[in-house]
């Protein structure tokens, strides 16, 4: 029975010890996806207010947030789609950011220009009505922690986005684009929670 019971006590402890460890090493691992959003957005082609609004070319200012705390984001290149919603084709263009490295609890505006070519603007803005597009973000992150750097996690995200009389996004805030990458370490998290109720069962054995 002694011999037994100290069997049982070796395996409890060496269960306990290692789901502490596991849920040290998700806690340490977690990651969260970085923010990202429109700050502005601008085409030209659609102020009214201008006597010959020729340039089809959107600028746009995007904010990217790493919220992390001690964990840094190395981007890939940033895919940048602008979709029309103002004609039947959904005509849609596309820009890029250039990969960069993103310190911990930073912010960075990257400036994106896409040439809006194939669609006749003047017509649109005659309409004398608000035009929307969609602009989805997509890339590939990775985390740095202390020295060492996780595999690339995909980042897609998009929002739309409404453009008033003057060629400018309608919304005074920031525009938040939504839906993306995953948090880190949610398996480790999993193996953490079936180790706990493993251990909580032999102790009620």
């Amino acid at each position: 029975m002694s011999q037994s019971g100290g069997c049982c006590k070796c395996c409890l402890s060496f269960i306990l010890t290692v789901g502490l460890t596991v849920l040290f090493m998700w806690l340490t691992l977690r990651a969260e996806k970085p923010s990202c959003s429109i700050k502005n957005f601008y085409l030209p082609a659609l102020n009214r207010s201008l006597s010959s609004p020729g340039n089809a070319t959107i600028f746009m200012d995007l904010r990217l947030k790493n919220g992390n705390k001690e964990k840094g984001v190395y981007y890939d290149p940033i895919n940048v789609t602008v979709r029309s919603f103002n004609d039947s084709k959904n005509s849609l263009w596309q820009g890029m950011v250039p990969g960069f490295y993103q310190g911990y609890q930073k912010k960075a505006t990257k400036k994106v220009t896409v040439d809006t070519t194939g669609l006749n603007w003047t017509h649109v803005a005659a309409r004398n009505d608000s035009a929307v597009f969609r602009v989805d973000l997509s890339t590939r992150v990775r985390f740095k922690i202390v020295f060492w750097k996780t595999k690339r996690h995909k980042l897609a995200v998009r929002a739309n986005v409404t453009v008033n009389e003057f060629g400018a996004k309608n919304s005074k805030r920031d525009i938040k684009l939504k839906s993306g990458v995953a948090e880190i370490g949610i398996q480790c998290g999993k193996v953490a929670i079936f180790l706990g109720v493993l251990a909580l069962g032999l102790l009620n054995f």
